[in-house]
């Protein structure tokens, strides 16, 4: 995905939520629900007078019978064809009275603890078409809430065309499965690419996110296909503010591991304290609590962003512009517009800074093999440089002159040396024998030239392992140009493998005394060498860690996969 495209898709997907923000024009209008504890059928009638009943109830214990009343206004007669219905969400069982008349049932009211749940927690109403005219109008409900009964007063209703009531259901629930399966195939996408790399943490964490994200939409709208007792939608919010917790930590830690910036375990401690609070101390305040984690989570993502285009990170501009668009979004949309809109962009800039990722991994594989073979060139170079000649003819005229067959044995190692370094040199992996072969003739080379005692051990080493060609060897040099022999002039070498599920593991110590600690900033020939035969060979798949020891200096080599 390119930059321009990202902001071609940016703006589509603004046109569309600008389209499905755009309201139907309102043909009723709701008045306060009013409530009493009871159970008088007259309750029902339209001209009864309930100015002593109460705006709110806190609790019904036992199940007991409950009545609501709410007056609404029709403000435009329906068509012949297409009459009124009712769409109700209520917690509790209930009969639904239209002026009096009895329009539907839903469950058992008053006789829930005698009997199984039963009913839905959103159902739709047919109203008679004779007693839909325009004017005012009295919805009372006969409940009982025996599972919550400190959610008396939580229901929702909406008057309009039945069929429309009905089909736009179907409708939103045909739209929210493929949008949920296209999360679903983007996690399991992101899963393989982990999996294929399991290095590369960001695929991991996309993947977790996306299909965070499927179930928190299709719990989000299990409603429309599945009759959900009232008893169970408590449970069903339970999972959607843990799905969202997920969700509000994992975003910013992808965006954070993106967009580094100083302190960064401390901060992202903090702000998890921060969403930990919210979930329990909100626990059973749902909608609230899923609604503070958003916003946590959007300006905490846009610090994150606003530091990414401090240090010129390259995607950083857009997930800004993306992140203060879902800002405003969360603000001039409807909940469900601005929570599945604000992350599916979200979810999309997310992949769109992994493709950058790629991109950019695809580029250093391809200029690793450029870079190898001049380096290959260097090494060769530094190898027979002058003052390397100079000091072996020197070293050879002396052992002519006083030990010859030292000097002849001096020769038969720098030969066998040589001609290692050039059966290996055009290849890509060779035997891990070889390369130990080529280390001990190196050493042996060296012992000649410097007089000191090198030493060499290798440990769990496995003989069927192949490694890029003189990796081992190039740290082997690294080791003799930086180390000072210890007490008995002596400097070891040891070579060690391990190997799991996860990586295989080449740890190369030195046991000597480091001339030189400092690390540079930047790689010499030697460690570039490596790193580019490593990315030759194993792609981004391997990690490289060179520091100093107690005992010297301590190399190890990791390969994934």
């Amino acid at each position: 995905m390119t930059l321009k495209f990202s902001h071609c898709y940016l703006l589509i997907c603004v046109v569309l939520l600008a389209s499905s923000c755009s309201q139907d024009p309102a043909i009723f209008s709701e008045h306060n629900t009013v409530y009493k504890i009871g159970d008088q059928r007259e309750w029902a009638d339209k001209e009864f007078n309930d100015q002593d009943w109460h705006v709110r109830l806190k609790l019904v214990p036992d199940g007991r019978v409950f009545w609501s009343r709410t007056k609404i206004d029709i403000l435009e007669e329906s068509e012949v064809l297409h009459p009124y219905g009712l769409w109700l969400e209520a917690y509790g069982e209930y009969e639904v009275f239209w002026d009096g008349v009895l329009i539907g049932k839903n469950g058992n009211p008053g006789q829930e603890a005698d009997l199984p749940p039963e009913g839905e927690l959103w159902v739709t109403f047919n109203i008679p078409p004779h007693l839909a005219n325009v004017g005012e109008h009295v919805i009372a409900l006969r409940l009982s809430n025996y599972y919550y009964p400190d959610h008396v007063g939580d229901y929702w209703i909406k008057v309009d065309n039945y069929k429309d009531l009905v089909t736009d259901r179907l409708i939103q629930n045909a739209y929210m499965h493929v949008f949920a399966g296209a999360f679903l195939i983007a996690s399991i996408y992101c899963l393989f690419l982990f999996l294929g790399n399991k290095k590369e943490h960001l695929t991991l964490i996309l993947s977790i996110s996306c299909f965070l994200f499927f179930c928190l939409t299709m719990t989000h709208f299990v409603r429309n296909t599945l009759p959900i007792h009232y008893s169970l939608h408590v449970i069903r919010l339970e999972v959607t503010t843990s799905l969202m917790f997920g969700i509000s930590f994992l975003i910013p830690l992808f965006f954070s591991l993106q967009f580094p910036f100083p302190k960064r375990k401390l901060i992202l401690g903090i702000y998890t304290l921060i969403l930990l609070s919210m979930f329990l101390v909100d626990h059973h305040t749902f909608d609230f609590s899923i609604v503070k984690m958003i916003i946590t989570l959007l300006i905490f993502s846009f610090a994150i962003a606003v530091f990414g285009i401090y240090k010129k990170a390259k995607g950083a501009v857009l997930v800004m512009l993306t992140l203060l668009f879902c800002i405003f979004l969360r603000y001039a949309a409807s909940f469900n517009v601005s929570l599945f809109t604000g992350f599916s962009l979200i979810i999309l800039n997310m992949l769109y800074l992994l493709s950058l990722r790629i991109k950019e991994q695809r580029l250093a594989y391809e200029n690793s093999l450029v870079q190898s073979t001049r380096l290959k060139l260097e090494l060769i170079k530094k190898n027979i440089q002058p003052h390397f000649l100079m000091n072996t003819l020197t070293s050879l005229i002396d052992w002519i002159e006083e030990a010859p067959k030292v000097g002849v044995q001096f020769i038969e190692a720098l030969a066998k040396e040589f001609n290692l370094v050039n059966q290996m040199e055009d290849q890509t992996l060779i035997p891990i024998d070889q390369e130990i072969e080529l280390c001990r003739t190196h050493l042996e080379v060296m012992r000649y030239r410097k007089e000191i005692d090198y030493i060499w051990k290798e440990e769990g080493i496995d003989t069927d392992e192949m490694v890029p060609p003189a990796i081992l060897h190039t740290l082997l040099e690294n080791g003799i140009t930086h180390s000072l022999p210890q007490h008995g002039n002596s400097i070891r070498f040891k070579l060690i493998f391990n190997s799991n599920k996860e990586y295989r593991s080449y740890t190369f110590l030195t046991y000597a005394k480091v001339a030189n600690q400092t690390t540079s900033k930047e790689d010499g020939t030697g460690l570039k060498y490596i790193k580019a035969r490593l990315t030759e060979s194993y792609q981004a798949k391997w990690d490289i860690i060179s520091e100093p020891a107690d005992h010297g200096w301590k190399n190890v080599i990791k390969i994934y996969g």
